[in-house]
């Protein structure tokens, strides 16, 4: 999907118009219908810094408007090819049909995109299972990895808020 898809794609789940979401992203409000719509059709493309305007205005990380191009079948399966090439995603065919499968052990890079589905894989059983709801669902997937607890794209407390709470307890560091 093109990002100009994937603005039209959010900007519905939002609920918003194209002229509200062009103007709170700043575009005069004469023009902000128009200016989303030429984004949306692809006329237009955002550059970075619009982008994080409009991922942040819709409540979504950039990465999540910016997905490779796979709005067709070939499209996709080369970006599935890329994925083999360079994260070891393998293919195989089972009872239950095909299914794509990355061997950690392949590499760093396996290992990593092994750590990443897995934490979607166990969002994925959250949400069947009723632990959380599909908005709670929604948004860990379209704000990874802001929500993402299980891997290390975590944010870490900023050295200003670690240096304030080591010297809060000091003192009882002392004593350690």
């Amino acid at each position: 999907m093109a990002i100009g898809e994937r603005i039209r794609f959010f900007r519905n789940l939002r609920g918003m118009t194209q002229k509200y979401l062009g103007q709170v992203i700043g575009f005069p409000e004469k023009t902000a219908d128009i200016r989303m719509a030429q984004y949306e059709s692809g006329s237009r493309t955002p550059k970075a810094e619009l982008t994080e305007n409009l991922a942040s205005a819709l409540g979504v990380s950039p990465l999540a408007l910016s997905v490779p191009d796979i709005d067709s079948y070939l499209g996709l399966m080369h970006t599935l090819f890329t994925l083999e090439d360079r994260y070891g995603l393998t293919v195989e065919t089972g009872e239950n049909g095909v299914s794509l499968h990355v061997d950690p052990r392949k590499g760093k890079d396996a290992a990593e995109l092994s750590e990443m589905l897995t934490a979607w894989a166990e969002q994925s059983e959250k949400y069947h299972n009723g632990d959380i709801n599909r908005d709670e669902y929604d948004k860990w997937r379209y704000n990874y990895p802001k929500f993402d607890e299980t891997s290390g794209f975590v944010k870490v407390p900023s050295q200003n808020f670690s240096d304030a709470m080591v010297e809060s307890f000091k003192d009882r560091l002392k004593d350690m």
